[in-house]
């Protein structure tokens, strides 16, 4: 945001320092040589609002096992599993990810049509190779029996060319073990194991008096553990406000005046992450963005008693002249500034 007399001052000297102001406008030229010099840049310019958040992955799934039989394989916890690999053993043989929105809750068989269910199965089976001559739509013809008897073939068991409730876990897509509920040798119900998606993402509580700064589909600058940065998108935007935290010293009043929404971003890659499951992180909203303005380094300014600021411009020959400038706003070690400046002129800045 645009800040305005002391606030700039302590903000500019939070960021990286300000000179105070000891020459006057009637200070004659002198030498510059014994100080380096920075260019004045034109620039996009944000200024952001940052939030604490919590890294980690998004989503959360509960596997259960169905159609009986013991326990034989179970995978091991922060595993990932994606599309026809196994997410648990029964009876010896693995029980496969398919990706889809809706679970088989009845056996799919020959001249079965007009399901959901079969279309799921079928975009499986093309998406595992199991597609020649395979229609994909609601009905199961005896292409797709085929398709499911290759499948079953290459999985070991045995060839009925129908698929039960139990014989494949249904997903959104790719999950990642968190928690394994199961235990080998136990009967095949109940909750077998919990997962999460594959992708990371930044939750963070952004106050209700906030919310403007948070638009889905906005960039947004993630501070991760140890200082590393990444980019994201926000995800999504709650629409629900969750009242401030209670305690015995609360006012009445406090729940509604910090209430909070729930706001997820996604991180463009994960790089940054590195190897991290979850922690805390810092997300920068932005508040204000100046495009095509005029910067230069927070340290180049030079302030004065009254709340005014200066920069010192050094000409081709070497001779400094204070200039007024007014500030806008902050972004990271650069100010954005107004006053007689053009890009490419060079102003003093404190030996470092």
């Amino acid at each position: 945001m645009v800040l305005g007399g002391a606030v700039m001052a302590l903000a500019a000297a939070a960021a990286g320092g300000v000179w105070a102001l000891q020459d006057s406008p009637s200070t004659p030229a002198q030498n510059a040589s014994a100080l380096p010099t920075a260019t004045v840049a034109r620039t996009d310019m944000v200024s952001t609002a940052d939030v604490d958040g919590t890294l980690s992955f998004a989503g959360r799934y509960t596997v259960l096992a169905a159609g009986g039989g013991r326990i034989t394989w179970l995978p091991r916890t922060g595993g990932v599993i994606e599309r026809g690999e196994r997410v648990y053993g029964v009876n010896g043989h693995g029980v496969p990810l398919f990706y889809g929105s809706t679970p088989f809750w009845r056996d799919l068989k020959p001249e079965m049509s007009d399901g959901r269910d079969v279309l799921e199965l079928e975009r499986n089976l093309v998406a595992l190779g199991y597609g020649s001559g395979l229609a994909v739509d609601r009905s199961f013809t005896s292409a797709t029996a085929q398709a499911v008897k290759a499948w079953q073939k290459d999985l070991g068991v045995k060839r009925t060319g129908a698929v039960k409730p139990g014989d494949v876990v249904m997903q959104p897509s790719a999950i990642r073990v968190t928690k394994v509920e199961a235990i080998t040798g136990a009967a095949a119900g109940g909750t077998v194991l919990t997962a999460s998606g594959t992708k990371r993402r930044i939750s963070v509580k952004l106050p209700v008096s906030e919310q403007n700064l948070a638009r889905k589909g906005a960039e947004v600058r993630v501070t991760l553990p140890g200082g590393k940065t990444a980019t994201g998108r926000i995800s999504s935007v709650g629409s629900v406000a969750t009242a401030g935290s209670a305690n015995s010293q609360s006012q009445t009043g406090d729940g509604t005046q910090n209430a909070t929404i729930p706001v997820h971003i996604a991180l463009d890659g994960t790089n940054g992450a590195g190897i991290l499951d979850g922690g805390p992180a810092t997300v920068g909203f932005t508040s204000t963005e100046h495009k095509d303005v005029l910067a230069v380094p927070i340290n180049a300014l030079l302030a004065a008693a009254d709340g005014s600021y200066k920069v010192n411009v050094v000409d081709a020959a070497g001779n400094v002249r204070p200039v007024p400038v007014k500030l806008g706003i902050f972004d990271g070690d650069a100010v954005e500034v107004g006053g007689d400046l053009d890009a490419g002129m060079k102003v003093q800045v404190p030996r470092s």
